[in-house]
């Protein structure tokens, strides 16, 4: 039988369900906005692993003590190019907000700035931050460390490295900004959460048993990446004979950019001694760029545009299906949600009304 059809809700319902819970936990309400945006934006984009779906988990970290509403992040370490902030174990949004917006200021200065967060919390989609370096005619750079640990490495049998994001943004002229949101895993943890709400089977390649075997079964793989000794992710390319080492290096890279140059946690390490209420000491990079640094104003979004509307014009194998470039999808799915509203799966809205319920928010999505 199959699942019954998600309930559509208005962008701005789903705002103010995120800033009634967020408020029921006490949190300040400039950091609730901000949060509540980044939610929002990341679900109208198409990323329903990274949107309100996330308040199951944060509620779960909020009771264990290891979440800090009250969390102030702030600079610890600065110089003209860079700086290092705390986010004082809250959630990442705000503090990751606040190191692009200091990254783009340096960049408008200096024509670079790099910024990275230790401390912190899980920050939602990279992307979003990336794009708000390219909304402002910068280039964006992004990676994150992770708390989960999902990926296994190439040649071996259990996970030792997460699902490691990478974001980039460019600014065009005519067309929509370059936009790249990708987990260095075949796909991202959360996206097998929503698999199984709504009931879909993986792919073959997504996730592994401790033997290498394919794993179908989204509850199945989940309780593998969340308590089994073996198994998990397959990093980007899925198997040694399709280039996993190439996932397995990218996700490497991202960890030392977003973990050990800001001096947060790796996971594997972590977990030998973490009590169940301490923080999680997450890491981020943001790195922005301008690009009138390098040329003359102008010429750099005119080149790009070049290049994308060359990209649209390939010849398609379907003509149903005509060649993107990262972002369309994302665009699409923006404007096709603010007039028809983010799809809800009925097993996250009864889930969301028991967050609701736990902390005397109201329920507002039906």
């Amino acid at each position: 039988m199959s699942p019954e059809p998600p309930i559509l809700v208005p962008a701005e319902t789903v705002r103010a369900q995120i800033t009634a819970v967020l408020t029921s936990w006490g949190m300040e309400p400039g950091l609730i906005r901000t949060t509540a945006e980044v939610m929002v934006e990341t679900d109208l984009a198409g990323v329903d692993s990274h949107g309100v779906s996330m308040l199951m988990d944060y509620d779960a970290s909020r009771q264990s003590g290891k979440l800090n509403l009250q969390a102030r992040p702030r600079v610890v370490r600065e110089n003209p190019v860079t700086a290092l902030l705390d986010a004082d174990a809250g959630l990442g949004h705000p503090a990751s907000v606040m190191a692009m917006q200091l990254a783009m200021k340096k960049a408008k200065a200096a024509g670079v700035g790099v910024v990275a967060v230790r401390n912190s919390h899980h920050f939602g989609a990279a992307g979003y931050y990336a794009s708000l370096a390219s909304a402002e005619g910068l280039v964006g750079l992004v990676t994150s460390a992770t708390r989960t640990i999902s990926m296994v490495p190439t040649r071996a049998r259990k996970a030792l490295l997460g699902t490691n994001p990478i974001a980039f943004s460019a600014p065009a002229a005519r067309n929509r900004a370059f936009r790249l949101d990708m987990a260095t895993t075949t796909t991202a943890a959360n996206k097998v959460r929503v698999y199984g709400l709504n009931g879909r089977t993986l792919p073959e390649g997504w996730a592994v048993d401790g033997a290498g075997n394919p794993v179908r079964d989204p509850e199945e793989a989940r309780r593998i990446i969340r308590s089994s000794e073996e198994g998990g992710l397959t990093p980007l390319g899925g198997k040694p004979e399709t280039a996993s080492h190439k996932g397995y290096g990218l996700a490497m890279m991202v960890h030392i950019l977003g973990g050990v140059l800001s001096g947060a946690s790796f996971s594997p390490l972590r977990v030998r001694t973490q009590r169940p209420e301490d923080p999680d000491n997450l890491g981020h990079f943001f790195l922005a760029l301008d690009p009138d640094a390098f040329r003359d104003k102008g010429e750099f979004e005119a080149d790009l545009d070049e290049v994308v509307d060359v990209l649209h014009a390939a010849p398609p194998v379907d003509p149903a299906l005509p060649v993107l470039v990262p972002g369309d999808p994302e665009a699409a799915s923006r404007e096709r949600r603010l007039r028809e509203g983010i799809p809800i799966p009925r097993s996250l809205a009864a889930q969301l009304r028991a967050v609701c319920l736990g902390c005397g928010a109201p329920y507002l999505l039906e």
